[in-house]
């Protein structure tokens, strides 16, 4: 880009200066297009996206001193321009060619700005693709001319109707591989428009066009004689994005900015609708209804706020709200609930399984999740339904979600901020998978806790001691069982009133529909968690002796029950010892292949890192492990 010359008289100081007022206010009026470019990988995204930087002159002469310079050093043009080095900026997109995260520029013409996320292609790396589409109005979807649409391509289309997209170009790329056939265009034009028919978009715009070459980018190409569409750049200034929907208001609290004694304002962005000084908000959780008093910004107190606005609003009146409440107009209330159907696209490594714990985030509200059922996985090539057990890395699935606290929600269709969601593995911390509610499960509210006069606490008073969940995990042939039906009768001699659940015996009638799978071990130990809460509620001392052998089902356990109630008891003996013991031959079994799901052998066990008490049956006698346990326990009853 072309650097201004310094000006020398006053004309043209006060002429430049003019233009430059002139542009600015230009820039200020004009709107702002968000648009993705995706597809599979190496079909030119990035090369498209430093060609439209280089027509539309965002370039600086730096920057193209770099790029000539990273162009030869990297030859993957020969002696031409790398436009793709423009936006691929990690080490190791550049090494390999490729783009892994999303990448964001921003540019303008005189007729609109744009921001556009450059998402990758690869299929691994889907998650980074959704990233960039949740917030965008368009898709610019490329397709290589000599490889056709690909299963990739329809990935992409698929997830971009899911976000909401409602605007497709399909750039048809790398024409000038093809001799700038129009056969080549026209076909791939009609098996795209055959894939794309149940997905429900507004528009499909076809343009051909060579990204490394620039036909057909921002002027047409001699090339194309046979092309009367508009170029890629008309396309983008002209394309009218989705038109905006009648959303109810929606403000989620981010913080209460409380500076000094004398003012109070809930801060945050307004996601949807208006808010003016006067209207009345409800506080959805709670029902509390004020008026506003003062709508205040960075730069000034505003009579009305819009969309996208940053505010801080102050009530007439004190009312019980925090981060993570949502704000609604009084007359416009919010749903909430605690269970609904939902479409999930999978992004993790770790398989997702009914029964396990998880953390979701909605707006700004964050409660404990599980996947309830699996109704059926999406074949992203012939949108056929199938069954499915757990989700897998880049599965996209129709599954029913239960909370364990209602949220304020609203259908994607009607609200991208609240109906769309994270899923949060609780351990890690990652970002498992991305969701949009289809709606709200009907028993949600149909279902309501029934108050009854007996509580806990006078069964406990009358049994004459607490109820407690003692939690034994180990491996098969530890000694759980073991020592627990030793400890029970250690407890019932006490006078108290105990059960033990085990393993082997819940599974011959509760749990007997489920077999050895991850899956099915996780719902086992659901189950279990579910009727031991039940037990310690009617003031019993619940033990468990199961494997257990996983910490997120373990850890669930514990959240469930309450962890004043829970006393994990872990087994320690080794798997050396277990299988010189193997009491139930489950080990020659394991090791001879027929039991492909045992636990320390065909499927993981994960320790515990914190147990409350642990014990090793190999060094020491079950008399003794239980007069030192009775000791410990009694502690807690």
């Amino acid at each position: 880009m072309a650097r201004l010359k310094k000006s020398t008289s006053p004309e043209q100081h006060a002429h430049k200066t003019a233009t430059l007022s002139e542009w600015l206010e230009q820039q200020a009026n004009q709107d702002l297009l968000r648009f993705i470019t995706c597809g599979s990988v190496d079909d030119g995204k990035s090369t498209l996206i430093g060609r439209l930087l280089w027509e539309a002159q965002q370039v600086f002469d730096d920057q193209l001193s770099t790029l000539q310079a990273d162009s030869k050093r990297h030859g993957t043009q020969g002696n031409d321009i790398d436009f793709a080095l423009l936006v691929d900026g990690l080490a190791a997109e550049r090494e390999q060619g490729i783009t892994i995260d999303v990448a964001y520029r921003f540019f303008s013409t005189p007729h609109r700005k744009f921001i556009v996320a450059d998402t990758p292609g690869h299929e691994q790396y889907t998650r980074n693709m959704i990233t960039g589409a949740s917030t965008a109005d368009v898709a610019v979807l490329l397709v290589d001319a000599r490889q056709g649409v690909l299963t990739q391509t329809r990935r992409h289309a698929y997830l971009a109707s899911l976000v909401g997209i409602k605007h497709i170009i399909l750039a048809i790329n790398k024409m000038d591989l093809v001799a700038y056939d129009p056969q080549v265009f026209a076909d791939t034009l009609a098996a795209f428009n055959t894939a794309a028919e149940p997905l429900g978009f507004d528009s499909i715009t076809a343009i051909p066009l060579s990204a490394l070459k620039g036909d057909n980018i921002t002027s047409r190409s001699a090339h194309t004689p046979w092309y009367q569409g508009p170029t890629l750049m008309a396309c983008l200034e002209t394309i009218d994005p989705r038109p905006p929907k009648a959303f109810k208001t929606v403000f989620p609290v981010q913080w209460v900015n409380r500076p000094d004694a004398s003012f109070r304002g809930f801060s945050g962005t307004l996601a949807s609708g208006q808010l003016a000084v006067g209207s009345e908000v409800r506080v959805t959780a709670s029902g509390q209804t004020a008026k506003v008093s003062r709508i205040v910004t960075a730069n000034g107190d505003l009579d009305c706020a819009n969309p996208g606005d940053a505010i801080t609003l102050v009530l007439d009146r004190e009312v019980d709200s925090s981060r993570g409440d949502i704000l609604a107009r009084a007359e416009q209330p919010l749903e909430m609930t605690d269970q609904f159907e939902a479409t999930l696209v999978w992004m993790h490594d770790e398989p997702g399984l009914i029964g396990r714990p998880y953390e979701i985030k909605l707006a700004n509200q964050w409660a404990s999740a599980s996947l309830t059922a699996l109704k059926h996985r999406i074949d992203v090539n012939t949108q056929a339904h199938e069954s499915c057990r757990q989700l897998q890395l880049n599965d996209i699935a129709v599954a029913n979600l239960a909370l364990s606290k209602p949220l304020v929600f609203d259908t994607y269709a009607q609200s991208n901020t609240l109906g769309g969601f994270l899923l949060v593995d609780k351990y890690t911390h990652s970002t498992v998978a991305a969701g949009m509610i289809r709606h709200n499960l009907r028993r949600a509210q149909n279902v309501h806790r029934q108050a009854l006069s007996i509580t806990r606490e006078d069964r406990e008073r009358l049994n004459g001691h607490k109820g407690k969940v003692i939690w034994f995990t180990g491996l098969s042939g530890s000694g759980k069982s073991t020592i627990a039906n030793a400890l029970e009768k250690e407890l019932h001699a006490l006078g108290k009133r105990t059960y033990i659940l085990d393993g082997d015996n819940v599974r011959q009638g509760l749990n007997k529909d489920l077999g050895f799978t991850d899956a099915d071990r996780v719902e086992n130990i659901r189950r279990i968690a579910e009727v031991a809460k039940l037990m310690m509620d009617a003031g019993m001392i619940v033990m468990t002796a199961f494997i257990s052998p996983f910490r997120r089902e373990r850890e669930m356990a514990k959240e469930l029950i309450g962890e004043e109630n829970f006393l994990e008891i872990y087994v320690s003996t080794s798997l050396e010892v277990c299988e010189q013991r193997d009491v139930k031959g489950l080990y020659k079994k394991a090791r001879a292949g027929q039991l492909p799901n045992l636990s320390g052998v065909g499927s993981a066990y994960e320790p515990p890192i914190a147990a409350d008490i642990e014990v090793n049956t190999a060094l020491g006698e079950p008399d003794s492990i239980v007069t030192n346990l009775l000791k410990k326990i009694d502690e807690s009853l």
